[in-house]
This record gives structure tokens, sequence and C-alpha cells, in this order.
């Protein structure tokens, strides 16, 4: 017991120095960080107030519980604020996932430390101060919850999933639906009674059903209690809709075999099926649900990955077979634990808490000066413009726009076609233009007077006639 103890507290300790070491800060953060401050000073915002071009258009800020919470971090803790929410968040996780599976997931570590080095592997481009971390927690307790009533008819403690969907619905909206799929995958498979060969489904009782069925209904009803209503229940489903937005943006590309770095998820999902395959145990329906229901959005999506090794501690390691360890295997592999510890430590040193990744000071400064009414900006600057109270024509909010004017800014950036009408359309006063960006080296220079450059960006002013 000692030694399983000791192995899963340098396993949790280690894999949250080895993640935060790779903490990033992103150009998304800019915007919710702001977001947060004026929603903490002035109440929930539903309609935009930083754009010119979308100006006082409805939002639905289905991520504002995150940004008042992260901006009261900073309040409290500076400059720190954004790894202490990053490396709270992964320790809760890790801590949920190593504590509730702790006697199934000690008895072989050879699988476990396999298992956790893929995990990790898949996390390091998620390590950044953003909600999804906050999806990532109510995703484990959701399932764990889930697991507990399947598994013990008389459990009550799903009667807390309403709870948090109420919560997921205000702190991350565009995932809250999750707890009521979840809900109903269970429901569902519980309702089936089959045995074949390598399948089994054992239908669960009156009581557990009803159960499923009561908490379904008003985790529904818990997605519905938020500033937006009824239409916080809609909205994952109209994202996944506008493909324009989905094809566009990185982190809604799907996983491909063409992409080196996408293999890590492959790999995953090839460890977990051979697995499966390799069990004496025949594999329960629900178990076999979950893992097509994961994979689908993994494959859809490299957002998802996460979702898959989170879900798949639940239900995987009843397929791994026992292995006693020796007492000197076991310090082996927790000094190579503690080697990770320490070389993320190391690591931990590099890392930026303010890290200004587009704009530098003086084209803040620039911009500040002139006050632009009607600029035009490339989407990777928008959040630190927004940071600076500098009105955008585009920003990280990709949902508000699609509906007004993504599909423009994609075709100036692009330069496409339209190109000179939609110039027209919106008379840019100033232009904010990455020098890798295509609309930089498609830009009529005539019609416009360069007033600030560095290495990577330029600003143009629009020229007098």
């Amino acid at each position: 017991m000692k030694k399983s103890r000791l192995f899963l507290s340098l396993l949790l300790l280690s894999s949250v120095i080895f993640l935060i070491s790779h903490f990033v800060l992103e150009t998304d953060y800019f915007w919710h960080i702001k977001v947060g401050e004026y929603m903490f000073k002035n109440g929930v915002l539903t309609r935009d107030v930083f754009s010119w071009s979308v100006y006082g258009k409805y939002w639905v800020s289905h991520e504002w519980l995150f940004e008042v919470l992260l901006y009261g971090l900073k309040v409290l803790f500076g400059k720190y604020h954004s790894i202490l929410y990053a490396g709270g968040c992964l320790t809760i996780l890790f801590s949920i996932i190593l504590i509730l599976n702790k006697n199934k997931i000690s008895k072989n570590i050879f699988y476990t430390t396999i298992y956790f080095v893929l995990f990790i592997a898949m996390s390091l481009g998620f390590i950044q101060a953003r909600p999804h971390l906050l999806s990532f927690l109510l995703v484990a307790v959701s399932i764990y919850l889930c697991f507990d009533l399947y598994k013990n008819k008389d459990s009550k403690k799903i009667y807390l999933l309403p709870f948090i969907s109420i919560l997921w619905a205000n702190i991350h909206g565009g995932s809250s639906n999750l707890s009521y799929i979840f809900c109903s995958v269970f429901l569902i498979c519980g309702l089936i009674d089959i045995r074949l060969k390598k399948i089994e489904s054992i239908r669960i009782s009156k009581k557990q059903i009803c159960r499923y069925l009561i908490v379904l209904v008003l985790c529904m009803i818990g997605i519905c209690i938020n500033p937006h209503g009824f239409k916080m229940f809609i909205y994952p489903y109209v994202n996944i809709l506008d493909t324009t937005m989905i094809n566009t943006i990185l982190e809604w590309q799907s996983t491909t075999i063409c992409n080196m770095t996408h293999w890590i998820y492959y790999i995953y999902m090839l460890f977990i099926i051979i697995t499966l395959l390799l069990s004496s145990k025949k594999i329960r329906l629900i178990d076999l649900v979950l893992l097509v229901f994961v994979s689908y959005l993994g494959f859809k999506s490299i957002r998802f990955w996460l979702y898959s090794p989170i879900i798949m501690s639940f239900i995987i390691f009843d397929y791994v077979k026992e292995i006693k360890t020796s007492l000197w295997v076991t310090y082996v592999f927790s000094i190579v634990l503690v080697l990770v510890c320490v070389f993320g430590l190391y690591d931990f040193r590099q890392i930026k808490l303010i890290n200004h990744l587009n704009l530098d000071k003086k084209a803040i400064k620039v911009l500040k000066k002139e006050k632009p009414k009607r600029l035009f900006n490339e989407y990777d600057y928008g959040g630190e413009l927004i940071y600076y109270d500098i009105p955008v024509f585009i920003d990280g909010r990709a949902d508000l726009y699609s509906r007004y004017n993504y599909k423009d800014y994609l075709d100036i950036s692009s330069c496409s076609d339209n190109y000179n009408e939609l110039t027209s359309k919106y008379n840019f006063d100033y232009l904010l233009l990455g020098k890798k960006y295509s609309l930089y080296g498609c830009l009529d220079k005539n019609m416009y007077e360069k007033i600030y450059e560095n290495e990577e960006l330029i600003i143009y002013k629009k020229a007098v006639n």
C-alpha cells in the first residue's frame, strides 16, 4: 500500500510539474482577461463592447464565469495568476483521476506509466489560461458520477450532476451539453441486455433508469440557467454547424494522419484498442460506446483530444492484468518521476508569465496615439488589441463574428476577388498587418502610408488624397 501511494503521489506531482513547465500564454488569454475585468466591474456582457465592426451586437458570452474568475485571480495574485490557474486545474484533474481509480491504477505500474506518458504528451498543447481546463475537471467528475450509479444501484451521487451542468453552462457553455449527453449514453446502454462473444451488457434496474432519466432532464434544464437562457442549450450545435469557422480555426481542425503532430492521438487510441482486445475480460457495452464517442470527438477536432484519456481513465484499467511489482522496481520508477520533477522545475524558470506574443510596446504606443476608428487587424492580433483598449475588426471570438463579418475578414485577408469591394465597404482608416499574411503582399501601397514597422508586422494609415 505504501509503495502504491508513493508511486501515485510522485506520478501526480511529476505530471503537473512537467505540464506546467510547458505553459503558454496564447493570444486568447488577453481578451479573456479584459472581458473578465469589464464584467467584474459592470456585470455580465450579452452584447459586444470591444470591436467597432460588430459593436452592440448580441454575443453569447458562454465563458463569462471563467473570465470573472481569471480576473479575480489576477487581482489576488498579480502576474502569477495564470500559472496558478493552470497549475491548480491540472492538480485537481490528476487528483480526481488518480484518487478515484487508485486501486486499479496502481495494480500495474508499467501499464500506468505508459498510459500517463501518452496522456501527458497529448496534453502539452492545452496548458493555457483558458476555460477548457475547467471543462476537463467537469468531464472527469461527470463520468465518475455516471459510473458510480451504473455500478451501484443505490447511489445518489448522480444528483450532483444537474448542479455541475449549471456551473458548466456558465464557465464553458460550449461544452456543457456533455452533462446530459453522458446521462443519455448510460441510460441507453443500461436498457440493453446482450451477451455476445466479447461484448456484454446487463440491463440496469428500474431505480437506476429512473435516476438517469430524472438527472438527464434536470441537466438539460440546468444548462438554461445562465445569462443567455435557452440560447446556451443550442449554442454548441450552432457552432458545430458553422463550417466556415470550423474549417479555418486551428484548434477546430480534424485529426489527420498527414500531420505528424497528430500521430500521438493515433498511438493513444491504438494503445487503448489493443488493451481491450488482449484483455481476458468481456468488454462492457457502455465502455465500448464511450470509446466510440470520445474517438468520434477526438478525430473530429483536436480540441477534444483530452476527453479521451480523461474518460478512458475510468474504464481502461478494469481491463489491465495485475502485475505485482517488486520494491526495487517501484523505487526505480519513483526515481525517474523525481527526475521528471527536477527537470520540469528547471524548465519552469524559462516561462514568461506575461508574454505579449505578437504586438510589441512600440506598436501599441503608435496605435494608442493614432486612435484608429476603423482599424483592420489580423485575427491573431485581436486579443492583445482588446487588452490595450483598442477597438478591433475581429478577434478570437469567432462565434460572434461568424454571423456578421468573419467571412468578409477571410476574403480580405486572403486577397480574394471581392477584396477591393470589401475594403471600400468597411473604409478602414488603419491596417495592422503581419508580414507572413497574404494581405501584406497584395495591398495597394499607394493607398496607405507606413507609420510603423518591425520584423513581424507593419502599421499603415490611409493616405490623404
